[in-house]
């Protein structure tokens, strides 16, 4: 099979596609790969505590490689270290990238040019698939997971902290995308199929935080306007049991 790595989030676009990817049996995922905000030692964006992030890929049963980032990271020291971490990948005998993305087309396009340049293909087993019947599917089989982080633009403090069920699909704004595509939303997957034990953990605390967005517009690849960033976030703690 295909030696690749997973571009892991530990939510669960990420969680669907690499069920997909292990169940097809072309490619041998042997890694899971994930960007960590050294400043709060949590996974990037996402906000869950590292803690977390290791026991899941454990339960998994795929070893985890960190990539360790500052806060307030530029675009171009972003991709400069990308490019290393990816050089060694490729290095190590990785030929391919995993992403669970669904149809965000800049950011794929993104991912493709950055990995051509060390000579490393990008995968996306959930690409331009219906986004409700992902998640039903995701749901259907039996996984798990937890909302940790919403935009406060677009959700309130009580879509946070919330397992992920029919209610909660029911209860989505029609603006907000059911998966979260747009990052709406962002989710932590504690059991499923693949899971050789669930991930135990207990609610903490639900904080609201404002980011300031970079005046460099070189540095801000994911927003062609500064002033459409999303930048007020509600975060809930997952604690390790």
């Amino acid at each position: 099979m295909k030696k690749a790595y997973f571009n892991w989030s530990s939510g669960k676009d990420a969680m669907l596609a690499l069920d997909k990817t292990l169940s097809a049996k072309e490619y041998d995922v042997t890694k899971l790969v994930t960007t960590v905000n050294t400043d709060y030692n949590r996974v990037s964006m996402h906000g869950l505590s590292v803690n977390l992030l290791e026991k899941q890929s454990e339960a998994i049963g795929i070893p985890l490689e960190k990539i360790e980032l500052g806060g307030n990271v530029s675009m171009s020291t972003y991709d400069a270290q990308m490019k290393t971490v990816m050089t060694g990948l490729l290095q190590e005998g990785y030929e391919y990238a995993f992403f669970g993305d669904i149809f965000l087309e800049d950011l794929k396009k993104y991912r493709e040019a950055k990995l051509a340049e060390v000579g490393v293909k990008a995968v996306f087993p959930l690409w331009k698939q219906n986004t409700k019947e992902l998640l039903l599917e995701f749901l259907e089989k039996g996984y798990k997971a937890i909302t940790v982080c919403v935009n406060a633009k677009l959700l309130d403090a009580s879509f946070c902290g919330r397992i992920i069920d029919e209610n909660f699909i029911e209860n989505l704004p029609e603006n907000v995308d059911i998966c979260g595509e747009n990052g709406e939303f962002h989710t932590f997957v504690f059991d499923g199929p693949i899971f050789k034990k669930p991930v135990d953990f207990i609610i903490g605390e639900k904080v609201l935080r404002g980011y300031t967005p970079s005046k460099d517009k070189d540095d801000n690849f994911f927003a062609k306007d500064n002033d459409s960033w999303d930048t007020s976030f509600w975060y809930c703690d997952l604690i390790v049991q």
